[in-house]
């Protein structure tokens, strides 16, 4: 399993928002690449990004920020908010991004999903942000009546890299992260499931890595910002749990 330190993007700093909402909006870094570069030298193995202004905008609002990070570490970076074109996608993944989530497109646009995951094997993933087991979309202002089970299923064939699953009443709460429905995705679907939303300590990490679903990773940030989870610490409890799991 591969812990994901997430440094979400607005206004070209690093914050955390409240539940997904954007006037809930705390700062915890001014320069995002040095941000990235101490999450690299504590050993993490990826980066998740989040354009938060560019998943409302509905195109990349923090660019240079992102660019920044993609100059400053040498560790891979999946990153989603506000990818909704082939031109965008294929611009972020010239440009170094390893792993482009689509999250909006994935319910707007799916024949998007499988043409960019067609020509960018690997590299495609979908993000299901969901409230009380619906998705959610447009930066999640917007509500579906989607099941997240059910969009993740669309995509089984598609040959995407991942689902990242996030539970937007979790998010940014410190409560803890929703393990069963997370859980009950990972088994639902064939497709890797990265799981987000919650996820505020150490015993958060080992209730997913216990859960007994095949996850593939858990994302963190604003507890990883405070100091409740250490990044070297987290990296090496999924690493081991994933070996014990092999």
């Amino acid at each position: 399993m591969i812990f994901y330190p997430a440094i979400d993007l607005k206004g070209g700093r690093c914050v955390r928002l409240l539940r997904g909402r954007m006037d809930r909006a705390t700062v915890f870094a001014e320069d995002p690449a040095a941000q990235a570069q101490a999450f690299e030298a504590a050993g993490c193995e990826w980066l998740h990004l989040v354009d938060l202004d560019g998943a409302f905008a509905g195109r990349p609002e923090n660019a240079a920020a992102v660019e920044a990070i993609l100059a400053a570490v040498s560790i891979p970076v999946q990153l989603g908010g506000g990818i909704r074109s082939e031109e965008t996608i294929d611009r972020w993944l010239s440009l170094g991004v390893r792993r482009v989530i689509l999250g909006t497109a994935a319910v707007r646009d799916p024949g998007l999903v499988r043409r960019a995951a067609a020509a960018h094997p690997g590299r495609i993933a979908v993000g299901i942000d969901a409230r009380a087991g619906r998705v959610a979309v447009e930066g999640w202002a917007e509500e579906t009546d989607l099941a997240a089970t059910d969009l993740a299923r669309r995509f089984e064939d598609a040959g995407v890299a991942a689902i990242i699953f996030t539970d937007i009443d979790r998010d940014g709460a410190m409560e803890g992260p929703n393990v069963e429905s997370t859980a009950a995705l990972a088994r639902a679907v064939s497709v890797p499931v990265i799981a987000s939303g919650g996820v505020s300590s150490m015993a958060d990490l080992r209730a997913l890595a216990e859960c007994g679903a095949p996850l593939d990773g858990v994302i963190s940030g604003r507890a990883v910002y405070e100091g409740r989870i250490d990044p070297a610490r987290a990296v090496a409890l999924l690493r081991q749990a994933g070996a014990s799991a092999r």
